[in-house]
């Protein structure tokens, strides 16, 4: 069938074995000192491997290939659900703070909710936070969201577009009642994502202070840009 699956250019590789250590299906091993994507059908697509290479020898192509098959995946032991979650490692922290629950396997949620306008302005969860603000669709359009910018995080999500609001005025308030540590801003390519980026720089200029700001940007494709 035809489907997207990774492809490792073996002259780039370096042999650090991240790539294999990040696959939670097992897919790559390492032969001769290189990775090597030695099980396709065991490759789910979603490019956990991508951001872990060093030197971006690992990137998407579409070509034929067999489906990714989760049983076989299951059955080899080799899912990250069955062999790599930690049950200490999933927790949330609700609205007020206080009470906890158990996430899924993978996610590194730490609060609930996320959207912008659904936040409360004086949670506890924001005081010492790296926050995350991230458009709607970065999730989606990213295979490796959670463990490249949501773990130890807190996370608010929106999209300008669709919002009749104006989440300066919000951001100003969360920025200015608490002590962040930095903000990251995830958005998409597409120039109307432009206006997520802006509510934050003018958020942190309302705030009056002066806070470390690093601006991502993800491709329609699931490519960090910069």
């Amino acid at each position: 069938m035809l489907r997207k699956i990774i492809h490792i250019d073996e002259a780039r590789c370096n042999g650090c074995g991240a790539c294999a250590r990040a696959c939670h299906e097992g897919a790559i091993e390492m032969i001769g000192g290189k990775a090597v994507l030695t099980r396709e059908d065991y490759c789910d697509g979603l490019g956990d491997c991508l951001p872990a290479c060093p030197t971006g020898a690992i990137r998407f192509e579409v070509r034929e290939a067999p489906a990714y098959d989760e049983q076989a995946v299951l059955a080899a032991g080799r899912n990250g659900a069955a062999s790599c979650a930690c049950p200490g490692d999933r927790v949330g922290a609700l609205a007020g703070g206080e009470a906890r629950a158990s996430g899924p396997a993978h996610s590194r949620l730490m609060q609930w909710p996320v959207q912008i306008k659904l936040v409360p302005v004086h949670a506890p969860y924001f005081e010492r936070a790296k926050l995350l603000i991230a458009a709607d669709c970065t999730a989606f359009a990213y295979g490796n969201f959670h463990e490249a910018f949501i773990r130890d995080h807190i996370t608010l999500v929106g999209c300008p577009k669709l919002d009749a609001a104006d989440y300066a005025v919000k951001l100003t308030e969360i920025l200015s009642s608490h002590e962040i540590e930095r903000i990251t801003v995830v958005r998409m390519e597409v120039p109307c994502c432009g206006g997520l980026e802006h509510a934050v720089t003018r958020a942190i200029a309302g705030s009056g202070k002066r806070l470390p700001l690093q601006v991502v940007t993800v491709s329609t494709d699931g490519r960090i840009l910069n």
